[in-house]
């Protein structure tokens, strides 16, 4: 049970990379950088079998500048198991608005598990049905279109944080993780640090929200630290290990109509955390979210998205 829980957080900030694409500059159409991107995402593309989502009237069209979704998965791929989605991060992208909002969504919340026919912890979705099962029940449970994916290797963390030379975040806890000690006030991070850094959750008085939180800043991290021109030094590796690691069901050339149309939203994000109340049911505990507290958050989604 531990080495699972330690693992939960080594996704975390890689999932930022889909936005790293998206934010990554018209400089760096040079042919070298311009061929390993499209690689890269060749590499990454992995479409699924699944409709367009009934709570869309239409079809997102990045060249209309929609607003659009992606759900995060940060699985722990294991041979002959198809893991959990331990961390599941919603993106709303608003290029009208010139945001993105995040929304972290506990692994122990208790939801419908679309497909199922049954309610369960809503990061066992992936491990019922895959990423179809995931996007559907995640879609469910907010009450919004969830338009695309991006699936992450847990085991990539390493190398994707490192291709981008680190993060630097804001530290607000003095503890030790990992046997590396993590003091208050601005930190730079290796990948092995940032990992240390985020799977931490018992010394946090937050428990869980709090390791959340720590995701959601080192994603940024990762964001800050992929668009800056300095990084396009390491374009190289960055490719190299989102082609290891990621998988998204966005091509090639609707990645090339974001970072044109929406590369603005991704200098403004905000973090939106879901509150629960954690309970036993059958011995088992999960997260269980008020009817108030699911309406307040699908009404400001819905907003970010522009839905009627």
């Amino acid at each position: 049970m531990r080495s699972q829980t330690n693992k939960r957080g080594k996704w975390l900030k890689i999932t930022g990379i889909i936005l790293l694409v998206l934010v990554i500059g018209g400089g760096i159409y040079a042919y070298n950088v311009y061929s390993s991107l499209k690689n890269a995402v060749t590499t990454m593309h992995q479409p699924i079998d699944r409709k367009q989502s009934e709570k869309r009237d239409k079809p997102v069209a990045f060249k209309e500048m929609d607003p659009f979704s992606v759900l995060m998965l940060g699985v722990d791929e294991r041979s002959g198991d198809k893991g959990r989605s331990d961390t599941m991060i919603v993106l709303t992208v608003n290029p009208n608005n010139n945001s993105v909002k995040m929304l972290s969504i506990p692994r122990d919340t208790r939801t419908e598990i679309v497909g199922k026919g049954k309610e369960d912890k809503i990061n066992h979705a992936y491990a019922f049905g895959g990423v179809q099962m995931s996007m559907d029940t995640v879609e469910n449970f907010l009450d919004i279109p969830i338009d695309y994916y991006m699936q992450v290797n847990m085991e990539g963390f390493k190398d994707i944080v490192n291709a981008v030379d680190g993060v630097t975040v804001q530290n607000n806890l003095d503890f030790t993780q990992d046997k590396i000690h993590f003091a208050k006030g601005e930190l730079n991070l290796n990948g092995k640090e940032a990992l240390a850094y985020t799977r931490m959750r018992k010394q946090d008085p937050r428990g869980d929200f709090g390791r959340q939180a720590r995701q959601r800043q080192v994603i940024q991290g990762v964001i800050k630290e992929g668009a800056s021109l300095s990084t396009l030094t390491n374009y190289s590796d960055i490719f190299t290990a989102l082609g290891k690691n990621v998988k998204t069901n966005l091509t090639f050339d609707q990645m090339v109509d974001i970072q044109k149309n929406y590369k603005s939203a991704g200098s403004n994000i905000s973090q939106i955390e879901i509150n629960e109340t954690g309970t036993k049911i059958g011995g088992i505990y999960y997260g269980i979210v008020s009817a108030e507290e699911k309406q307040k958050i699908q009404t400001e989604l819905k907003a970010q998205l522009e839905l009627k």
